[in-house]
C-alpha cells in the first residue's frame, strides 16, 4: 500500500474537515446564514474523509491513467454517497439530501453532476492533496501526531454516538417496544438532555427533518411489519443472506465448469477452505440485487449496462483488497486484451452485465419464491446457523491463507500452537489445491 495507516488517518481528518467546510459555505451562500451541514456537531463530514481514504487505498495504481482514475473515483464515491443516503433514510425515515430535481439522478440520493465532482475530487486527492498532506504530516513529530489523532478520533466517536442516539430517539419514539428498541431507548434516555435536544434541532434546521413526518412513517412501518408473516419478504436481510449463499455456491460451480470446458481440467474455484463457495460471486449477487432490485423490471439493456459497470468496479476492488490483505493475487487478466492492471478486462465486465440480466430476470424471481416458502421460525434459525458456519469458515480461511503466505515468503516455522495446527490441517499441498491460481506478490 502506498500510504501508511498513520497517513490515512490524517487524510480522513483533513478531507472530512474540508468537505464540511465546503458544504457549510455552500449552504450559507444559499440560505444567507451559517448552518452546520454535517451529521456531526464537530466540523467534520466523515463521508468525504472516508471517500478520500478509499481513493488512497484502491486507486494509486491508476495515477498513470487519469481517465480510469476519474472513472473509478466517481463510481467508488458515488456508491459511498448512495449507501450513506440510504442508511440515513432508513434510520430517520427521510432523505437528508434530495437530488430529485436534478437530471440523471437515482432515487434522489445521487445525481450525475455531483458524481462528476466526486471524480474530480479523486484526481485532486491523488495528484495534489495527498502529496501535500504527507509532507505536512511529516512535519509533526510522530508522538505529537499520534496524540492529536487519538484526541480527535475520541471526539469524533463521542459525537457520533450522541448524534446517532438523538436520531434513533426521534425515529423510535412510537415503535412497538421490541428488545432492540428497549435497549436503544435505555441508551437514549440517558442522553435525553439538553445536548440531545440541541442535536435534534440542529439536524432539523440543517436537513429539514420534521418530527411529525418521522412519527407518521414510524407508524406505517410498524403496522406493515405486524401484518407480514412471510419469511424473508422483499429485499430484506434474510433474503440477501440466502442470495449470498446461493450465489456463492452457483458461482463456484459455474467457474469450475467453465475451467473444465476451456482449460480441460477440474480446478477448485472456492474462496474458502470448507465447501464450494465463491465469496466474490456471493457478494456480487447481493450487490446486484441490492442495487437493481427496484429496477428489475427495466429493460435488459439497462440492467446489462449497470451490471457491467458495477461488476467491473466490484471485481477490481476485490482484487486490490485481497492483494493488500493477503499479499496474494487470485486472478490475473494481463494476457487478455482491454485489461486494467490485470485485475479486470472488458470481456469479463460484459460477463458481469450478462450475469446481472440472467440473475434479475430469470434466477432471482424463482429463488425469491423458494426462499419465502421456508417456514418463518425454521428459516430464521437455519439462517443464523448458516451465518455462524460462514463466519467460522471465512475466519479459518483467512488464518490458513495468512499462514500459507508466511511459509512461502519467510519460511518461518510456527511459533504458536495455532500456527502448528494450521500447518498440520492446511499444508502447502492442500492450499495449492484449494487456491490453484493464487500468486504471491511483494
Amino acid at each position: 500500500m502506498e500510504y501508511t495507516v498513520y497517513q490515512l488517518l490524517w487524510f480522513f481528518l483533513a478531507y472530512s474537515f474540508l468537505g464540511w467546510l465546503g458544504e457549510t459555505a455552500l449552504a450559507a451562500a444559499k440560505r444567507r446564514r451559517l448552518i452546520n451541514r454535517g451529521f456531526l456537531n464537530v466540523p467534520f463530514s466523515p463521508v468525504y474523509g472516508l471517500a478520500a481514504v478509499l481513493f488512497a487505498i484502491f486507486l494509486p495504481e491508476l495515477k498513470n491513467t487519469p481517465f480510469f482514475l476519474f472513472l473509478f473515483g466517481l463510481i467508488i464515491a458515488t456508491g459511498l454517497e448512495l449507501f450513506t443516503g440510504i442508511l440515513l433514510e432508513h434510520l430517520s425515515g427521510q432523505k437528508w439530501w434530495d437530488y430529485s430535481r436534478y437530471r440523471f439522478q437515482f432515487e434522489g440520493h445521487i445525481c450525475l453532476g455531483y458524481s462528476l465532482l466526486w471524480g474530480g475530487m479523486a484526481l485532486l486527492c491523488l495528484y495534489f492533496g495527498n502529496p501535500l498532506l504527507v509532507r505536512l504530516a511529516g512535519l509533526i513529530p510522530r508522538s505529537v501526531g499520534q496524540l492529536i489523532l487519538l484526541v480527535l478520533f475520541c471526539l469524533l466517536a463521542g459525537d457520533l454516538l450522541t448524534s446517532l442516539a438523538a436520531l434513533l430517539q426521534l425515529n423510535t419514539s412510537l415503535k412497538e417496544p421490541s428488545e432492540l428498541s428497549l435497549r436503544l431507548r435505555r441508551l437514549t434516555d440517558h442522553l435525553d438532555n439538553a445536548v440531545t435536544r440541541y442535536i435534534q434541532r440542529r439536524m432539523a434546521r440543517a436537513y429539514g427533518l420534521r418530527r411529525e413526518r418521522l412519527e407518521e412513517q414510524a407508524r406505517r412501518r410498524t403496522a406493515k411489519k405486524g401484518t407480514s408473516g412471510v419469511f424473508a419478504q422483499g429485499c430484506c436481510f434474510y433474503k440477501l443472506l440466502w442470495l449470498f449463499l446461493i450465489g456463492a455456491f452457483l458461482g463456484d460451480m459455474i467457474e469450475t465448469i467453465f475451467c473444465r470446458i476451456t482449460a480441460g481440467v477440474w480446478m477448485s474455484r472456492s474462496s474458502v477452505v470448507y465447501g464450494p463457495f465463491s465469496i466474490v460471486w456471493g457478494l456480487g449477487a447481493v450487490l446486484l440485487t441490492a442495487v437493481l432490485y427496484k429496477y428489475r423490471h427495466k429493460s435488459d439493456s439497462y440492467v446489462f449496462l449497470v451490471g457491467t459497470v458495477v461488476g467491473g468496479v466490484y471485481e477490481y476492488l476485490c482484487s486490490v483488497f485481497t492483494e493488500l490483505v493477503f499479499g496474494t493475487v487470485f486472478w490475473d487478466y494481463s494476457h487478455l486484451p482491454f485489461n486494467l492492471g490485470g485485475r479486470i478486462n472488458l470481456l469479463y465486465c460484459f460477463f458481469w452485465g450478462i450475469a446481472a440480466v440472467v440473475w434479475l430476470k430469470s434466477i432471482y424471481p424463482r429463488l425469491s419464491q423458494w426462499i419465502e416458502r421456508l417456514p418463518l421460525r425454521i428459516g430464521r434459525v437455519l439462517s443464523w446457523v448458516l451465518i455462524l458456519f460462514m463466519v467460522v469458515n471465512i475466519a479459518v480461511s483467512c488464518l490458513a491463507m495468512g499462514r500459507y503466505t508466511q511459509r512461502q515468503t519467510m519460511d518461518a516455522p510456527p511459533d504458536t500452537a495455532l500456527g502448528q495446527l494450521l500447518d498440520r490441517r492446511f499444508p502447502d499441498s492442500r492450499m495449492e489445491r484449494i487456491y490453484p491460481n493464487a500468486i504471491l506478490v511483494d
